[in-house]
């Protein structure tokens, strides 16, 4: 293994030279900054002075933050769904019922039962109507009692509110309903759906 050679005189005075030209890396602040040399007051050396500390508005954790609403169902409330579906029934009809004024032709009431009694009952209520040649039918399924939000899974605000219109659009019930809106104030409002059947075959 060779040995280690010392460097002679002329290679520690070239050694020096650069040493003292080099720039120390305590003299750079972190934004890239020279830092202002200062003389030692006690033995006269150089010393780096810290660079002044930006003054920064105040600001707490999460004050930009988007904030969400305390509501995290992600379903569309049953009023915007209803709206948003395509229209298949005559638009000067479809308005005359939104406003109330066609009277419906029979009705049932389903507040209270439970999805078991509820499903079949209205089944058999929606086809007995097509088959008699009715066109308007109220549902009546109630507003609901407000479900208990605090679990991580959202709860809807009245089961049977949410359930009947998705019954409607599945069979057999889909092949016997032409429309489905919320009805009238007059009629029960949010407690209650117009329910416009096909002519039956």
């Amino acid at each position: 293994m060779p040995r280690k050679r010392r460097p002679n005189q002329q290679e520690m005075e070239l050694w020096n030279r650069i040493a003292q030209s080099a720039d120390p890396l305590g003299r750079r602040n972190l934004e890239g900054g020279e830092q202002a040399p200062a003389k030692d007051t006690i033995n006269g050396t150089q010393t780096a002075v810290p660079a002044p500390k930006p003054d920064l508005p105040g600001f707490r954790l999460g004050d930009r933050a988007v904030k969400k609403d305390k509501d995290h169902d992600l379903v569309a409330p049953l009023s915007e769904r209803l709206a948003t579906q395509p229209l298949n029934m005559d638009r000067k009809a479809f308005t005359r019922l939104r406003r109330g004024k066609l009277e419906p032709e029979a009705r049932i009431d389903l507040h209270g039962m439970t999805q078991a009694r509820a499903h079949p009952a209205l089944t058999r209520f929606i086809l007995s109507s097509q088959s008699h040649g009715r066109r308007l039918v109220l549902v009546i399924t109630g507003k609901g009692r407000p479900g208990d939000t605090h679990g991580p899974m959202p709860v809807p605000h009245g089961v049977l509110r949410h359930q009947v219109p998705r019954w409607l659009s599945m069979a057999p019930l889909n092949h016997a309903v032409l429309q489905v809106s919320q009805a009238h104030v007059k009629h029960g409002g949010e407690g209650a759906l117009y329910v416009y059947l096909r002519k039956p075959r």
